[in-house]
């Protein structure tokens, strides 16, 4: 039977991240670090003998190119690759293009801190972490499981909170420890699932 494989990777550094932004879906590129971080995920893989079947990403323009880049060092420019705006990052609403710091002069900064940090409090016109997962699982459950059931080595790169939807599933997180879930940018981590599901294995390739 042949293993059933899935790797997560948050997107390197982008712009807005090293401007201190609130990004969403908003689509600003890679900086040079983030490329970086995009390369040396895809080394980490190598290193590990990892290759893939299938990927998936977001409709956001730094998942994507991390995903490219990574599979580059992988020599697997051209693997089959499915685009779905349900693993886009968490929409902001109108916080999305702000300093944090001015959002917190703004609205104050516990209410900041409740937007960022609660479960269901959404900003104004957004999405809360909450929204995210009911926008991201079900595409999980249809798309990406079936296919790492089947044997297909799956890669998966996106964002801090569209990942924390599939791993408040995959760690059976609840809705306070999900927000304590930390995910480095360009660091993969891998899950090995149970003909069940549920996971065998993990393991985070940080250096």
């Amino acid at each position: 039977m042949s293993e059933r494989l899935l790797v997560l990777v948050r997107h390197g550094q982008s712009e807005w991240n090293l401007k201190n932004l609130f990004t969403g879906w908003r689509d600003p590129d890679l900086t040079p670090r983030g490329v970086e971080e995009a390369h040396r995920a895809g080394q980490r893989l190598k290193e590990q003998g990892y290759q893939f079947d299938i990927a998936f990403t977001s409709k956001l323009s730094r998942a994507q190119k991390t995903l490219q880049l990574a599979l580059g060092e992988l020599g697997q420019t051209g693997l089959e690759t499915v685009e779905d705006i349900a693993l886009n990052e968490r929409d902001y609403g109108d916080l999305s293009g702000l300093n944090k710091d001015d959002a917190r002069a703004k609205w104050g900064e516990e209410q900041v801190h409740v937007w960022r940090r609660s479960y269901d409090v959404p900003p104004p016109g957004g999405e809360s972490l909450k929204d995210t997962i009911a926008r991201t699982l079900p595409f999980y459950v249809t798309e990406i499981l079936p296919k790492v059931l089947q044997g297909k080595r799956t890669l998966v790169a996106a964002h801090g909170n569209s990942l924390r939807a599939l791993i408040m599933v995959l760690e059976k997180h609840t809705p306070e420890t999900i927000m304590k879930r930390e995910l480095a940018t360009g660091v993969p981590v891998i899950y090995r699932l149970k003909a069940d599901s549920t996971v065998e294995s993990v393991v985070d390739l940080a250096d």
